[in-house]
């Protein structure tokens, strides 16, 4: 692997690592509700278990583009990036919110594309 795609790899196991912590620490802060557009206090309490069950999922993302970084596993890499595009995509359609394609879904189609031309 070149720099320049370890360096992706690395920004979007960054992000889902703040995602966990987002859903599995913080779930019903001000900073995880505005994350993710949750306007009442009650209803982040009410959804903290499936939060934090999606905070564990993320942290299997983050932990697979960890491995693929350390075992220096291309072919691993590919296959967690697409896993958090297609989220990305998926979520940005589900929830109407367009930022989580710039925020999930491009920094991983990035790195794909590195990782498959270069």
């Amino acid at each position: 692997m070149h720099v320049n795609q370890i360096i992706l790899i690395s920004l979007v196991a960054i992000i889902h690592i703040y995602i966990v912590y987002l859903e599995m620490a913080v779930w019903t802060s001000k900073k995880a509700r505005n994350a993710f557009g949750i306007k009442s206090k009650e209803f982040a309490e009410e959804t903290k278990a499936m939060a934090a069950n999606q905070g564990l999922y993320n942290g299997f993302i983050a932990a697979g583009l960890i491995w693929s970084l350390i075992a220096i596993k291309t072919d691993v890499a590919i296959f967690f990036l697409c896993c958090v595009a297609i989220a990305g995509l998926y979520g940005s359609y589900s929830t109407k919110i367009i930022r989580i394609l710039y925020i999930q879904t491009l920094p991983a189609a990035l790195a794909i594309i590195s990782l498959v031309l270069f």
